[in-house]
């Protein structure tokens, strides 16, 4: 509940705080997830997001929101994979540059497994392609948008289906 002195009219800057921070988290996310995916998934992904996120984001405000996405990320990895080869099937994931393969990760893990009331489909696919532009190559972000885009769309069509 908000303290004394809070007014709605502060609403709009407390929307933004919470935005950039979690734009800070997925980054802190991404690093953490290309290290432990360049390392072949040997090391404790629990130690480099803590240590990532003790480096880059110290006090942030909102640290469950960290260890959900990353939950979400590598219990529904598997799925998540076989996700991406179907939505680019002349991008073998190995072949995959690894920002984008991690970028991809964190946004269908946000697509499909977050609560949408947290975070709506178009904010995962939207911060998932700016990463990938901040972090990846000149055209990561045009990558992600198709495969995100794609999936998206699969998404509401079966949504569509099931609701007729």
């Amino acid at each position: 509940m908000p303290g004394p002195g809070f007014r709605t009219q502060n609403l709009p800057a407390v929307r933004a705080l919470i935005m950039a921070t979690r734009h800070l988290v997925r980054s802190v996310v991404l690093q953490s997830l290309y290290e432990w995916d360049f390392w072949e998934r040997k090391p404790d992904l629990k130690k480099i997001v803590e240590r990532n996120l003790n480096e880059f984001a110290p006090g942030i405000d909102d640290p469950d929101f960290v260890w959900r996405l990353v939950e979400n990320v590598t219990a529904h990895l598997d799925n998540v994979d076989e996700i991406i080869r179907r939505a680019a099937p002349d991008w073998p994931l190995e072949r995959v540059a690894i920002v984008d393969r991690n970028a991809l990760r964190i946004g269908l893990a946000e697509l499909i497994y977050a609560d949408p009331n947290e975070v709506p489909p178009k904010v995962a696919i939207n911060e998932a392609i700016e990463i990938a532009k901040n972090y990846g190559g000149p055209n990561s972000g045009k990558f992600i948008n198709g495969v995100l885009g794609t999936v998206f769309k699969e998404l509401e069509n079966a949504k569509t289906v099931k609701e007729e």
